[in-house]
């Protein structure tokens, strides 16, 4: 069993694109520039945020974090987005979700100019992804199968099973995997809260990625020998022996699951810092744009 160690990749992704930044700043070229909105105090999402931050930095970017009040009206919150929409120093950003109940998700991403739409989420850049144009891939997918290609795990004609299908995750997974790319030309199938027998297809598969939100959900009995697993999922639970007073746990079972798989990710330290990783790729690309 190998572990797929996306910390380590994650830091040789971004080793690169600083090499990038520090030939553009050599030419006197412009320095990409992320930006991110922060609505409110959420701990997970000020996490998150801090991390692209810190990011941004060992990479060469300039950053900005808005950081807005959780009582904000929605008005309120597209006004901030149109701004850094017409900001020409910004060439991408992001808004970090979860929102407060009473804005509407949608409506938000909607509003993000498709060009500086780093997070990939906008339906023109899905448009774009699904029928295999150039454009921002959502960032976790798109660190996956970085992941899969740096590590020459072989996906040509293999049986992938995603498990969840969310927009951000599950379901531009299971499409780009089907593609007809490096890391790709797979036999896809999508399962979800509704599958029936799911045991079944999962003892099927070579490759599953896991993208439920439900911890330790993929146990050892529901795969076979020599598995990929990509475990995307990632739920804090409470522990009183941990100095955070929490430990963190993946949507596998990874002590029932690893014993038979023959490659894994860690829970943490595997498909999360790809995420970032991807985030500051596209951001890279966004600036590339942007000057074109």
């Amino acid at each position: 069993m190998i572990l797929l160690d996306g910390k380590k990749t994650s830091a040789d992704i971004k080793d690169e694109i600083a090499i990038e930044v520090s030939k553009l700043k050599e030419q006197g070229k412009k320095t990409p520039h992320l930006a991110a909105i922060l609505v409110g105090d959420d701990g997970a999402s000020r996490t998150y945020v801090n991390a692209k931050v810190k990011a941004c930095e060992k990479v060469g970017f300039a950053s900005t974090l808005v950081k807005l009040n959780a009582t904000i009206s929605e008005a309120e919150l597209l006004a901030e987005i149109e701004a850094l929409n017409i900001n020409d120093d910004v060439d991408g950003f992001i808004v970090q979700l979860p929102l407060p109940k009473h804005i509407d998700e949608q409506k938000v991403l909607m509003a993000v100019s498709p060009n500086k739409d780093v997070d990939g989420f906008h339906p023109e850049n899905v448009g774009k992804m699904t029928l295999n144009l150039p454009t921002f891939l959502p960032a976790t997918p798109a660190g996956i199968l970085e992941l899969l290609e740096r590590y020459e795990i072989e996906t040509s004609g293999k049986n992938v099973v995603v498990i969840g299908r969310s927009h951000i995750v599950g379901s531009p997974m299971s499409i780009l995997m089907a593609q007809k790319r490096t890391v790709g030309n797979a036999t896809v199938t999508l399962t979800h809260s509704r599958t029936k027998d799911l045991e079944s297809i999962t003892k099927e598969a070579d490759i599953i990625v896991v993208a439920l939100g439900v911890a330790e959900f993929l146990k050892g009995d529901m795969v076979k020998d020599g598995v990929v697993i990509i475990d995307v999922g990632i739920t804090r639970v409470d522990d009183s022996s941990k100095k955070s007073g929490f430990r963190l746990l993946g949507d596998v079972h990874f002590e029932s699951v690893a014993p038979k798989a023959s490659y894994i990710t860690p829970v943490p330290g595997g498909v999360g810092p790809m995420t970032i990783a991807m985030l500051m790729k596209n951001t890279l690309l966004a600036r590339a744009q942007n000057e074109a």
